[in-house]
């Protein structure tokens, strides 16, 4: 069976994503999919796939999986993503909307220029989730901030964990290396201290107003960008006292704007690219 799609990315944390509004059982196996399309090589290649769905609660509902085929919670490029091609195809007669992901139902204001075209998106992405067992870390404290993680290979991290619907380790380095991402962070994420695995970012600190990331994806491997990642960054920089509330993260595929307001909701903003569109065969 064909099925169109639409490449889509945000700062580079690329997926293919399939209109399933009108028919929510587009998608039979979208683990089987996911796992069949992300290839580089042999398909269109991605981070993973996303649906996007009607639902009750909310004016859309948004499902993602990972390249492995794993259920994602959240994601934050991929939101600001689906945000845009609900207005490129005329979904949205305004510029707000409500999306229902796997961490409860997200608020998106969308920015258009003057012919009314998409040109970014700022996200609530709600209340970070501090205490350990609900990010969940097997660490039963109201926070885990700079609590020691020792490796295999003898080295020692300090972490910091918070959750934004889905959990992530934040790691401040002088500077941030191809090691530490790649094996060091391969190593945390399935760590027997997180019981859902773990997304890992590597953190330098530029000023009290940026930062550098890089992130090492839980069930993609590193990724170009991540918005919980930066968004569990700012907020774990503030619980350390290394930033403002409102940063710039500088990541591999561009920067996203965030700020830990008043309210204790963080706030994301930034863009989202259309690659190409197309059609697959899916058996």
């Amino acid at each position: 069976m064909e099925i169109k799609f639409t490449k889509m990315h945000g700062l580079g944390n690329d997926y293919i994503y399939f209109d399933c509004i009108d028919n929510p059982a587009l998608i039979a196996n979208p683990e089987a999919v996911a796992a069949q399309l992300s290839d580089r090589h042999f398909a269109i290649g991605g981070d993973g796939i996303v649906l996007i769905l009607p639902h009750e609660e909310a004016d859309f509902r948004m499902r993602m999986f990972n390249s492995d085929g794993s259920e994602a919670e959240m994601c934050g490029n991929a939101i600001r993503c689906v945000a845009k091609y609900l207005c490129d195809n005329n979904y949205l007669p305004g510029n707000n909307v409500d999306i229902y992901t796997g961490a409860g139902i997200l608020s998106i204001e969308i920015s258009r220029n003057a012919a009314g075209e998409f040109t970014s998106a700022r996200v609530d992405m709600g209340e970070p989730i501090l205490h350990g067992l609900y990010i969940p870390v097997n660490i039963d404290k109201e926070t885990i901030i700079a609590e020691p993680l020792t490796l295999n290979n003898g080295t020692e991290y300090a972490v910091t964990c918070v959750s934004m619907g889905n959990p992530h380790a934040v790691i401040f380095v002088d500077e941030i290396t191809d090691e530490q991402i790649l094996i060091d962070g391969a190593e945390i994420e399935i760590n027997p201290l997180f019981p859902s695995k773990i997304n890992v970012e590597f953190v330098k600190i530029i000023s009290q107003d940026a930062v550098e990331m890089r992130v090492w994806e839980r069930g993609a491997g590193e990724t170009l960008a991540c918005g919980t990642g930066a968004s569990a960054v700012t907020v774990a920089c503030v619980l350390n006292k290394l930033t403002s509330r409102k940063i710039t993260v500088h990541l591999l595929g561009g920067d996203l704007n965030i700020e830990w307001g008043d309210n204790n909701h963080v706030y994301m903003t930034g863009p989202a690219t259309t690659a190409f569109t197309g059609t697959v065969e899916i058996s």
